[in-house]
């Protein structure tokens, strides 16, 4: 079957300016022929697909207004499917925000230190199994050195390369959601945050 296309010249006005050029870009009209009659699946499908660009364009247009808030009816979020969230430590700690606290000095830190190697190394805790991912422990009250001697103390020469440290961070009002998610995007695989103050 051939495409049989016709070929119109650019209309140019009486009142043109001499010295101005006139538009040469041809323009193609597609020919369909006499026999060109479009099913009705192709007219419906044809008339779904309009339909829904523009209730693209519509929803696209209401989301970029300054005062929009996205919003689920009860019955759409009854018909939402969240994948279940495994626990980092069994029946222990769970994915979500935690509140540490107690009186100075009763051993916070060590138990902080405690819960971010095991996990780092995915070795059972209190004979609770341990899913293994990566942890950063913000030690905002020490320096490294003490760090280094507390960590001897606890876990003695073995090592893991998936627990991190820092002594130092912005605050929150200055940066440190930027800090924290910069390294989220450098260690993917990050389950466990500390933030040790």
């Amino acid at each position: 079957m051939t495409d049989k296309r016709e070929m119109t010249a650019p209309m140019t006005t009486a009142s043109a300016e001499v010295g101005q050029s006139p538009d040469l870009t041809p323009t193609i009209i597609p020919d369909y022929g006499e026999d060109f009659n479009p099913s009705d699946e192709e007219m419906f499908e044809a008339q779904v697909q309009y339909e829904q660009e523009m209730q693209a364009q519509a929803q696209a247009e209401r989301e970029s207004a300054p005062g929009f808030m996205q919003t689920v009816s009860m019955p759409e979020l009854y018909e939402m499917v969240y994948p279940g969230k495994p626990p980092i430590i069994d029946n222990f700690l769970y994915p979500g925000t935690y509140l540490f606290v107690g009186a100075p000095k009763v051993g916070k830190s060590f138990m902080m230190a405690q819960i971010a190697y095991h996990v780092s190394l995915g070795t059972p805790m209190w004979n609770y199994s341990v899913r293994k991912c990566t942890v950063l422990y913000l030690a905002l009250e020490d320096d490294y050195r003490r760090l280094q001697e507390r960590l001897y103390r606890m876990f003695g020469t073995e090592t893991t390369p998936d627990l991190f440290f820092s002594v130092a961070s912005k605050s929150l009002n200055e940066g440190l959601l930027d800090q924290l998610g910069t390294f989220l995007n450098e260690h993917p695989e990050t389950s466990v945050v500390i933030i040790d103050t």
